[in-house]
């Protein structure tokens, strides 16, 4: 499978190491919106190629893994690519997904495309294992707890405001409600009592910071709806104490089987490198992606849509017989 990287951020140079790790995978060029001859990549005899030349890529890229943030990025690049290319992005704000669901299923369909959206580990395999679970206590309630680890996405829409040079928001789970729940009390959580935002800044000089603490604390679906936090720190203090991306977090659904018997089902990550394992993730959907293409689907898919053999580069067969 040829594939393509589109974006050499963190999340472009985890999606990079993990191809490297898959015998059946090659990098086919990594596409970039900076000056590709200022852009040197881990993968040596690698094109790297301007944005504005990715059209011309159709027959030599077989799916195109979409390394942008979820703010502005995706939602404008998915669809647009997914007329061009079988793509995979890890667009990730949970109460947009089904608006973006639309605007790129309409896309991959009409161009006969298969586009895999929400690709990661949550959304994606926290996604996974929601679903599980709830098939298997259907009398239950779920709880999603992240970090403590620095969000991609959130860094990354603290970093398009005006005035800030750079960005960490760490997300922190309140670790009351989770005893909470591994006691089976059943607690009716808000967003606010589950988890709490951390947000390290470096502001331009002169830069306004009350306002951009106001602009961070108030925007919707990110930290509206949290107890955020801002401290403005320089950027040495930043690359000393927040150069490192780590993350990690727990599905728990609790039920009952019957009026007696309390079942609790746990799977957390523990991630030294968020976008490492992310890359991870999308690279293995990117498997699934090509053999849903070869087998003529087309449309938007999210990872409910994989089969789980189609992830894997081993044969049927070998996992029968090594992995059930």
């Amino acid at each position: 499978m040829r594939i393509g990287i589109y974006g050499y951020g963190n999340l472009g140079r985890g999606v990079e190491c993990a191809i490297a790790k898959n015998p059946d995978m090659t990098l086919a060029a990594v596409f970039t919106r900076r000056d590709p001859a200022a852009l040197k990549i881990a993968t040596a005899g690698v094109p790297v190629v301007a944005a504005e030349e990715l059209e011309q890529w159709k027959d030599k890229v077989d799916v195109l893994i979409l390394c942008g943030g979820s703010a502005t990025d995706l939602p404008h690049m998915t669809p647009a690519f997914a007329k061009l290319f079988h793509v995979v992005d890890s667009y990730d704000n949970h109460s947009s997904i089904p608006r973006h669901y639309a605007a790129v299923d309409a896309a991959a369909a009409a161009s006969g495309h298969v586009a895999l959206i929400s690709c990661g580990w949550d959304p994606g395999m926290f996604s996974l294992n929601r679903l599980y679970s709830n098939c298997i206590l259907p009398d239950g309630s779920d709880y999603t707890f992240w970090g403590r680890g620095v969000s991609q996405g959130h860094s990354d829409a603290i970093r398009r405001i005006e005035g800030v040079l750079d960005a960490r928001q760490y997300t922190v789970p309140v670790e009351e409600a989770m005893e909470r729940v591994r006691r089976h009390e059943n607690p009716t959580l808000t967003t606010r009592e589950k988890h709490r935002r951390e947000c390290y800044v470096v502001a331009a000089p002169g830069a306004d910071k009350e306002a951009i603490r106001h602009q961070i604390v108030t925007m919707p679906a990110y930290f509206a709806d949290y107890d955020t936090t801002v401290t403005f720190v320089s950027a040495e203090e930043m690359q000393r104490d927040h150069a490192g991306l780590p993350h990690g977090g727990s599905v728990i659904r609790t039920g009952r089987t019957c009026a007696s018997s309390c079942q609790t089902i746990e799977y957390t990550l523990t991630l030294d490198s968020n976008p490492e394992f992310t890359g991870s993730v999308l690279t293995a959907f990117a498997r699934a992606v090509y053999r849903m293409a070869q087998r003529g689907e087309t449309g938007c898919k999210t990872v409910f849509d994989v089969a789980p053999v189609d992830l894997s580069a081993v044969d049927r067969s070998e996992l029968i017989a090594h992995l059930l």
